[in-house]
């Protein structure tokens, strides 16, 4: 699809699947690489992440673990400024190689927020693998070590992120149209 539909806003294609994928294969080759034989614990920030995790994990060629906690910052197409957790992670960090994985960072307030938590843990090491990195949105110090697509400050939709919702199953990404 050329274009798509959500609710009162128009998206066209952004980034198509084939371009998503063969980046994901990179990132995951450079942490096996750098995380063997470490045995890291993979924590997917549910629910946007769920398309890049799966992807990513699946490209991961080493012992690993995964881990799922849901956060909430959006309402609509805007960060709403806090961070609700709605479900917490359950595994024990402690002495654990942490890879935060994450749809998209953009003004780096969720993934602050993530990493201080996970640093309190006492882990042996914390690091953040994103999908989609807005450098231009940034508002703290806190960037990916692992980053599949620099992106510009664009509201999108698609591969796991979504507006109010919907647009998550789309296997492109798609910006909305001016």
């Amino acid at each position: 699809m050329i274009e798509v539909q959500l609710k009162d806003k128009k998206f066209e294609l952004f980034i198509p699947e084939k371009v998503i994928i063969k980046e994901i294969e990179r990132v995951a080759k450079d942490i096996a690489r750098d995380m063997k034989d470490k045995n890291p614990l993979f924590i997917c920030v549910l629910n946007g992440a769920f398309m890049f995790a799966s992807d990513l994990i699946k490209g991961i060629d080493i012992l690993c673990e995964i881990g799922f906690i849901r956060l909430k910052s959006y309402q609509g197409q805007q960060s709403s400024g806090s961070i609700k957790e709605i479900q917490g992670l359950v595994e024990d960090v402690e002495n654990r190689h942490v890879v935060i994985v994450e749809d998209i960072i953009d003004t780096g307030h969720t993934m602050s927020y993530m990493v201080n938590k996970f640093k309190a843990e006492n882990p042996a090491s914390v690091k953040i693998a994103c999908l989609l990195f807005k450098p231009n949105a940034l508002e703290t110090d806190t960037k990916p070590d692992y980053c599949a697509l620099e992106i510009p400050n664009d509201f999108i939709v698609g591969y796991g992120l979504d507006y109010d919702g919907l647009g998550r199953n789309l296997k492109d990404i798609y910006k909305i149209k001016s």
